[in-house]
């Protein structure tokens, strides 16, 4: 693996005082990469909005069945793996390249504990390729150009986007950066993504109070959209089957029916 160099005004310096997303997240789903504010607000979101826990797994499990179709299924090689956040067991890469070692795969995030992790957890196969990007998602433009190194962008690229969009909290900055995005990949490719809702017939109504919580006490802020908002950012791509459905639902292992989660996801190809 390589990790790009920082650009000038990069992450923000390492803040253990805060609680920040990624340690959060890390927290439950039963990482160990986390401090103990972390773990406190974790608790606290947990208690007013319980789901959450099933959220963070079911977006967990959603990324493995994903990489798996788009690898096993439909031949991607290369992947954009935008708000990596913190390594855990079968990252994007490890599932990727057990399927084709030859993989070529891009992270990118801009927390500097998720930075350090990635150095030493982030490793490749002999036949493929892994690099960490230290790079925003607020600046799709920067991130494509610097993945460059990495990827040729003039073959299908996965451009995944799981549970990253919720922090750019204006509806049309987020739909720009997706255009953008996808705008640098070329037909054949991908965009792989989850988002939260708010939506009532998912549960989602809890998520309105546990983000208001969240915003007083944790970073970055966030936010969770409508289903119709959600599927705007697939405007101009083809959704494969089953659609935008809760995350925890799509294209779920034969067994029992999956339980609903208030967070959806989808994959869509670019035509």
């Amino acid at each position: 693996m390589s990790e790009s160099h920082t650009p000038s005004g990069g992450s923000p310096r390492l803040n253990t005082g805060v609680a920040h997303n990624a340690r959060v997240w890390n927290y439950w789903i039963g990482g160990k990469d986390h401090y103990e504010v972390d773990e406190q607000v974790g608790e606290h979101v947990a208690g007013m909005f319980p789901v959450i826990r099933d959220v963070a797994r079911a977006d967990r499990e959603f990324l493995g069945r994903a990489v798996r179709f788009l690898a096993a299924e439909r031949g991607v090689r290369q992947f954009l793996d935008v708000g990596t956040g913190l390594p855990t067991v079968d990252n994007t890469h490890e599932i990727a390249q057990r399927i084709a070692p030859e993989a070529r795969i891009v992270y990118v995030d801009n927390d500097p504990i998720v930075l350090a992790h990635a150095r030493t957890l982030l490793t490749s196969t002999p036949e493929g390729v892994t690099d960490y990007i230290d790079a925003d998602v607020h600046d799709p433009d920067a991130i494509v150009e610097r993945a460059a190194a990495t990827l040729d962008f003039g073959k299908p690229v996965a451009v995944m986007m799981l549970g990253i969009l919720n922090f750019v909290l204006d509806t049309d900055k987020a739909r720009d950066i997706v255009r953008r995005a996808m705008a640098a990949v070329p037909s054949g490719s991908f965009l792989v993504l989850t988002h939260p809702t708010f939506d009532a017939d998912l549960g989602g109504e809890g998520n309105i109070q546990a983000m208001e919580f969240w915003n007083e006490n944790a970073t970055p802020p966030i936010t969770a959209r409508s289903r119709a908002k959600i599927a705007a950012f697939f405007e101009g791509l083809d959704l494969l089957d089953p659609g935008l459905v809760p995350c925890s639902q799509w294209r779920a292992e034969s067994g029992s029916p999956a339980a609903a989660v208030p967070q959806f996801g989808a994959v869509a190809v670019k035509p």
